[in-house]
């Protein structure tokens, strides 16, 4: 388990699976303690982020913020930046799944 360093607070990343020529998805799960959120970013090749439990937020460049829970699915576009992170009174599991970008 590693910590994240483009974020506020604490953000925990356990990455599972890197992208291969077998299986070009990463795979990680990332918790986010209370209050704490990433960066803007970008993921070339655009991300699926599963929240497996707790309250949280997103936000597209451009959009509204977008309040997440348990069972929630964020499909990040390629290229755009966006947000995700714990609201500030729950922490916020999530399962993050990204492709190599080509």
């Amino acid at each position: 388990m590693s910590k994240t360093d483009n974020h506020t607070g604490d953000v925990w990343l356990t990455e599972l699976n890197k992208a291969d020529t077998v299986i070009d998805v990463a795979l990680a799960t990332a918790t986010f303690a209370p209050g704490a959120k990433l960066d803007w970013h970008i993921h070339p090749a655009g991300q699926i982020l599963i929240i497996t439990d707790g309250t949280g937020y997103s936000q597209e460049k451009g959009k509204a913020i977008r309040v997440v829970h348990k069972g929630d699915v964020i499909k990040c576009v390629p290229g755009v930046a966006h947000w995700h992170g714990a609201s500030p009174k729950s922490a916020l599991p999530t399962l993050p799944q990204a492709q190599r970008a080509r």
